[in-house]
């Protein structure tokens, strides 16, 4: 299979059938195989009965659905594990990504080698108060934190070798850090290219102002996993032994005082030094105990999908 095709939807039923049919009319003028992997992320309208009909007239469709909706990641995250193409690209439902971007980025990671090639929405016809200028601002914070040369993380059409998406354990709220992910697994060679954005056609955005909070919250999870992920006591162990330092200093400070220095004076547990000592070290304890349990479930962990699929159609899958 040369071209995995993997396209999360959340309510887009109106969107789908022209969807699908400008994918196949693009496709169908090449010797690509490829296969178009649609994740319903727990739709409520007509979407799962419009996939049902497109999927009968075409077998290089597969399609599931989840019990209900996970999010645009875990949408990503199922579909990645289903592709079996050498190149995934990923797409959203709504018509505002251009099909006739697919043959250009996959011949960028064909022909170029390229591990990720990123869409860049340089035009786009969204809400500029809303939208536009936060997501400068996000794509800013995620540039200055991942040193990752790109002007749209979160765009919704994106290249990719099968080994990155592969390599890649995608959690609630990451598909906007792809990037990001795969840089940290060892892919560097990634680039982005301006594509064509589109005005909403059908209905009305899944998404509201509150995105961009939870992605710069997101980042900084990103940012501490990014250095601290596989070893939780590198952080939590250098903050309880700093604080278990200066617990220490005091208690010895105490101890001197009462003995040498003022024997006759008042008690140790009147003394604020006593209440640092103490405070300092209950935290400075509880620091170590929390990289130490962190350690215990990082290498205890059983990976388990986060998301039920209760029905798929199509596919040899």
């Amino acid at each position: 299979m040369d071209l995995s095709l993997v396209i999360p939807l959340y309510n887009e039923s109106e969107s789908l059938d022209e969807l699908n049919k400008s994918i196949i009319s693009v496709l169908h003028k090449t010797n690509i195989k490829y296969e178009l992997i649609y994740v319903d992320d727990g739709s409520i309208d007509n979407s799962w009965k419009t996939l049902n009909k497109i999927s009968q007239k075409n077998p290089k469709i597969y399609a599931c659905r989840f019990q209900r909706n996970y999010g645009k990641s875990m949408a990503l995250s199922a579909g990645f594990k289903k592709c079996i193409g050498k190149i995934v690209i990923t797409m959203d439902a709504d018509l505002q990504d251009d099909p006739n971007e697919i043959l250009s980025l996959y011949k960028m990671v064909d022909k170029n080698n390229y591990d990720i090639v990123s869409g860049w929405k340089k035009k786009r016809y969204d809400s500029i108060i809303f939208k536009n200028i936060p997501s400068k601002l996000f794509n800013w914070a995620a540039r200055k934190a991942s040193g990752i040369k790109l002007n749209d993380f979160n765009c919704g059409i994106k290249a990719y070798k099968s080994s990155v998406i592969k390599q890649i354990e995608l959690t609630d709220g990451m598909h906007r850090y792809i990037p990001v992910l795969a840089k940290n697994c060892g892919f560097n060679k990634i680039t982005e290219k301006v594509v064509q954005h589109h005005p909403r056609k059908y209905g009305k955005t899944k998404y509201g102002a509150d995105r961009f909070m939870k992605g710069f919250l997101d980042l900084l999870t990103l940012s501490f996993i990014q250095r601290f992920g596989k070893r939780p006591m590198h952080f939590f162990g250098l903050f309880g032994t700093s604080i278990l330092f200066v617990a220490f200093i005091f208690s010895i400070y105490l101890g001197i005082d009462k003995l040498f220095i003022n024997q006759s004076g008042r008690l140790i547990t009147q003394r604020p030094e006593f209440f640092i000592a103490l405070a300092t070290m209950i935290i400075g304890l509880q620091f170590f105990l929390a990289g130490f349990l962190g350690e215990l479930i990082l290498r205890t962990r059983k990976r388990k999908d986060n998301y039920m699929i209760v029905e798929e159609i199509g596919g040899d899958k």
